[in-house]
């Protein structure tokens, strides 16, 4: 079974509006709301391919009940800890000309509920589901309300299982993670630079993107898969084996849920035969249909990008 790990959900409320102006009243021409959070992305992008899986995490208010809901009718897993007070976080993305940044989109991200002591021990509780063999994604933030090592933590609590623990986020929680060894680590450019202390300026090439992924591997993570936008991706594996693909042509539509695709995917290709070759075909397929349509990938979405890309 695949776990997904969301500690701080959200609504993303998506609005477009074609000229910003601020300070002054907007009216948006399109508006969306969707369950987000790297895991739970990932959870639907596998549902999408059929594999069943089991969102984890925190909720509260009726933005939990939301997201809870969201994700039962889309045909996902759902097991939760509820939280007695606040509300899960709501993101504003902006799409459109802004005039608050150079971007053609703004987020003001919510800052999440509080989450007691003994919310955090159920969670610990949820976790002895977790079986050996099985998978636990750690994907996206935790609220400042959680222990600074918390994904260290989790891992800790779960060694004896000898799962597979694939981590999708920034600096400092997956920094903290390399030393367990985890299975799968899913940086993107940026991210990759982070964790590194270098400029993202500074990976310009192939070599410099792996050379940095090694720089992780030596810090603990087993493979590597570095999500590059147009330039593709490059797995770096724990024997040193290295594939590396840039997208196929398409016309980018909408990078959100990109990356959490790509984590999706190349579980689903692993999984089949344990072949790296097809999890990462299957990883740029699914990261690339996310990319070149609005919402998430369907299945023919990415099994289709994935006839693309196995033959390049």
């Amino acid at each position: 079974m695949i776990y997904t790990m969301t500690l701080s959900p959200a609504l993303d409320y998506i609005i477009t509006i074609k000229d910003f102006s601020k300070d002054a009243v907007n009216r948006n021409e399109k508006e969306e709301v969707h369950a987000g959070g790297k895991g739970i992305n990932v959870s639907q992008v596998l549902k999408n391919l059929d594999i069943e899986n089991v969102a984890l995490g925190f909720v509260a208010g009726f933005t939990g009940e939301k997201i809870e809901g969201d994700l039962a009718e889309y045909g996902c897993f759902v097991d939760f800890v509820h939280l007695r007070q606040g509300m899960s976080r709501i993101n504003i993305k902006i799409k459109g000309d802004s005039s608050l940044s150079e971007n053609k989109e703004t987020e003001i991200n919510g800052m999440g509920p509080v989450v007691p002591k003994d919310k955090l021990v159920d969670l610990f509780r949820k976790l002895e589901q977790i079986n050996t063999n099985d998978i636990l994604v750690l994907g996206g933030s935790a609220m400042q309300s959680l222990p600074e090592d918390i994904y260290v933590q989790i891992i800790e609590h779960l060694k004896d299982k000898n799962i597979r623990v694939v981590v999708d986020a920034e600096k400092g929680l997956l920094c903290q993670a390399l030393p367990y060894k985890p299975f799968l680590i899913k940086p993107n450019k940026r991210e990759l630079a982070e964790a590194c202390g270098v400029n993202v300026e500074d990976i310009k090439t192939q070599e410099d993107v792996i050379k940095y992924a090694k720089e992780l591997q030596e810090s603990g993570a087993r493979n590597v898969l570095v999500s590059l936008a147009e330039d593709g991706a490059l797995l770096l594996l724990e024997d040193g084996t290295v594939y590396a693909k840039a997208s196929p042509e398409g016309t980018l539509v909408d990078g959100v849920g990109a990356g959490n695709s790509m984590v999706a995917g190349f579980l689903a290709g692993y999984m089949e035969k344990e072949d790296y070759q097809k999890a990462f075909d299957m990883a740029l397929a699914a990261g690339c249909a996310c990319a070149y349509r609005s919402g998430l990938p369907t299945s023919k979405d990415i099994y289709d990008m994935y006839e693309v890309v196995k033959d390049m």
